[in-house]
């Protein structure tokens, strides 16, 4: 999948640096021919020798050799990469990336370069969520740039949080998946719900879940890349969506996830109902906050409308993939989830399993089909067990 391809790597000024120096040496075992460009603040962090004996190759920093005054053709080297990876790529970076500032090597071979750009960023969580640094990233994603999301861990500021380089075991699987995959759903319609719904109680409190909606977010992303046209239906979630290209619809509520998915419904081809959709709504939304009141407080729920149920009886031509995750008998639930909803697929993942789950970003997931087949994975992150997904749906519709 690597195999002699040509990769150019940016190196911004990031604590996170370090960890080029891995994905180089991932990449170069691959069989990668590997080039560094490093902006002068990343030689604050790590020094040139260690690409150089890594890449096997000079690095790159400035437009022209010192003492010879021979350029270092910034075009040339647009021209002769297949994929250009900035990791880490720093807020600072993506400012100037997101206005065509052109006042480094890296720049202008990012302003020159006619392969496929991807971005890993890296940087402290407050500046990773920050308004002008989503709006730069989203400004980058419609220009066609790629983003490997930053990852949630600890920090070099002390604080825990998104904000961390993707590791480099990650980036070298987005990259294989990305030379690997075929525009396998091209042509397709693929319509995918994520994260949790808020039920009202009053108008500051309401019942919801843990979900943050990454695995959905993983699916749109893997979809979008294999040539389908993907719109998410995604509830209250606090996770970047700069990696999703499609049609971003927001929700709150299970009725309001039902009324876009049951509008849209007929013109899929594809649907993957990834929402952690609440089961039960407050039967009736006090319009004034509940005062404290007694030792306990008797809260009537109604159930919401199942919005696997609802399509799985209109289904015609859609395929559909549902989710459970479960706490028991595991197998059992998810084949009875399967067959009383209609679905084509089922997603298991159990809470019993380290790592798996709401939040995390790894999952640990089988698949079922109507057959009684079952395909069980191991310990991944979200965004390889997307794939993992995409290629089970497309070997079967």
């Amino acid at each position: 999948m690597l195999q002699g391809k040509k990769i150019l790597i940016g190196v911004c000024g990031s604590i996170a640096a370090y960890k080029s120096a891995e994905i180089t040496r991932l990449l170069v075992k691959a069989g990668v021919e590997v080039r560094i460009i490093m902006t002068p603040a990343a030689k604050d962090f790590i020094t040139p020798l260690t690409f150089s004996t890594l890449s096997k190759h000079p690095v790159l920093s400035n437009f022209s050799k010192k003492n010879t005054g021979q350029w270092n053709s910034h075009v040339e080297l647009g021209l002769w990469a297949d994929l250009l990876l900035i990791a880490p790529v720093t807020a600072n970076t993506l400012a100037k990336m997101a206005i065509g500032q052109c006042d480094n090597l890296l720049m202008a071979t990012y302003l020159s370069a006619r392969c496929p750009i991807v971005l890993a960023p890296a940087m402290d969580l407050d500046m990773y969520a920050h308004p002008s640094v989503t709006k730069a990233m989203a400004t980058l994603k419609s220009y066609g740039n790629q983003f490997i999301e930053a990852e949630y861990g600890d920090l070099a500021s002390g604080l825990v949080g998104k904000g961390r380089l993707a590791e480099p075991e990650h980036i070298l699987s987005y990259l294989k998946h990305l030379f690997n995959e075929k525009k396998d759903l091209e042509g397709k319609k693929v319509l995918i719900t994520a994260g949790p719904t808020h039920e009202s109680i009053d108008p500051v409190r309401f019942i919801g879940n843990h979900s943050s909606g990454k695995m959905g977010i993983a699916l749109a992303e893997a979809a979008q890349r294999r040539g389908a046209d993907v719109t998410l239906v995604i509830g209250p979630t606090n996770e970047s969506l700069s990696g999703v290209a499609g049609e971003l619809v927001r929700v709150v509520t299970a009725e309001e996830m039902y009324q876009y998915c049951t509008e849209k419904f007929e013109e899929q081809d594809v649907v993957i109902l990834a929402a952690a959709v609440a089961d039960y709504a407050p039967a009736e939304i006090h319009k004034q906050k509940i005062k404290k009141s007694g030792t306990s407080m008797t809260l009537q729920l109604t159930q919401t409308i199942d919005i696997a149920l609802s399509l799985g009886k209109r289904k015609t031509h859609q395929f559909i993939v549902g989710f459970a995750l479960e706490t028991e008998k595991e197998l059992e639930h998810a084949r009875a989830k399967l067959e009383k909803k209609n679905l084509d697929l089922i997603i298991l993942n159990s809470l019993n399993d380290p790592g798996a789950g709401f939040q995390h970003d790894t999952n640990k997931i089988s698949i079922l089909n109507k057959e009684n087949k079952v395909i069980k994975f191991e310990l991944k992150s979200k965004k390889e067990a997307a794939n993992d997904i995409m290629d089970e749906i497309v070997a079967s519709i």
